[in-house]
């Protein structure tokens, strides 16, 4: 019951780091999976801090940073050149 709850934080994270990140964005599909991602990318840079998260608001919170660093450097990569 856990993972869906993780995944469903993920994909709420996603959504609104596409929207915080104005031309950032990938398109819905994508900042869904960008928030489930950066799930795991947020929790991995806040483990290498020694920052713990617990709970349903600490998950979400790593989600949220991790999909915006993730959208952030995926805005680098998709620029046309």
């Amino acid at each position: 019951m856990y993972f869906i709850g993780y995944i469903i934080i993920g994909i709420l994270a996603g959504f609104i780091a596409g929207k915080i990140m104005r031309g950032g964005g990938l398109g819905i599909l994508l900042n869904l999976i960008v928030g489930i991602v950066g799930g795991i990318l947020g929790g991995w840079i806040f483990g290498l801090f020694g920052i713990t998260a617990t709970g349903m608001w600490g998950s979400f919170i790593t989600s949220l940073v991790g999909a915006i660093i993730l959208l952030w450097i995926a805005s680098f990569i998709s620029r046309p050149r």
